[in-house]
């Protein structure tokens, strides 16, 4: 039965009776491990950096579940967590963020100095694209195309009103198209 995968309740569950809390951090880490390293991924680019803030990430949450009070939901709460882990993490490395981003716009330079772009391209300029976008901008994008979430999720997370992600999602749209629109040109 260990493959089954429970509701957030009947994890917290676990994770909240002392005779199975390690079953309950497993369960939760099996459920949330591969949305939470590909969340973090696109805010912070590089693989192993992914790898240390998701670790972050985790060591918070079991720090912190047993005064979970249960006034979100546990997925609206870990992903607030990943989501400050992020942002702290990108600001304590702004210089080295900056040489990523220009590794990433020569890419796109390059494939559209080939006069042709495919579906891998477009893609390439997409990332390209979102990592030139503001922090907040770049987190809104990636939660609302990547992840799929509702403005209301997107608000719960970010403790931030619906309008606001709304307009926040429209101006990341618009400098997304005018970077990939100019590169393509």
């Amino acid at each position: 039965m260990e493959d089954v995968i429970l509701n957030d309740n009947a994890i917290l569950a676990l994770i909240l009776d002392p005779g199975r809390q390690d079953e309950g951090y497993r369960k939760l880490i099996r459920k949330y491990k591969e949305r939470l390293y590909w969340h973090i991924r696109r805010m912070v680019v590089d693989h192993d950096d992914a790898d240390d803030v998701l670790q972050n990430v985790f060591v918070k949450i079991f720090k912190n579940v047993q005064g979970f009070q249960g006034q979100s939901e546990l997925f609206t709460w870990i992903y607030r967590i990943a989501t400050n882990e992020c942002l702290t993490f990108i600001e304590r490395n702004k210089r080295r963020n900056l040489v990523v981003v220009n590794d990433i716009s020569n890419v796109g330079d390059s494939l559209v100095q080939q006069n042709s772009v495919d579906g891998q391209q477009a893609l390439s300029l997409l990332k390209a694209a979102i990592t030139l976008l503001p922090e907040k901008q770049r987190l809104v994008f990636n939660m609302r195309y990547y992840d799929e979430m509702s403005y209301q999720e997107i608000a719960d997370i970010t403790e931030t009103s619906v309008g606001a992600l709304k307009a926040t999602y429209h101006h990341a749209v618009k400098k997304i198209e005018s970077y990939v629109l100019d590169k393509m040109d």
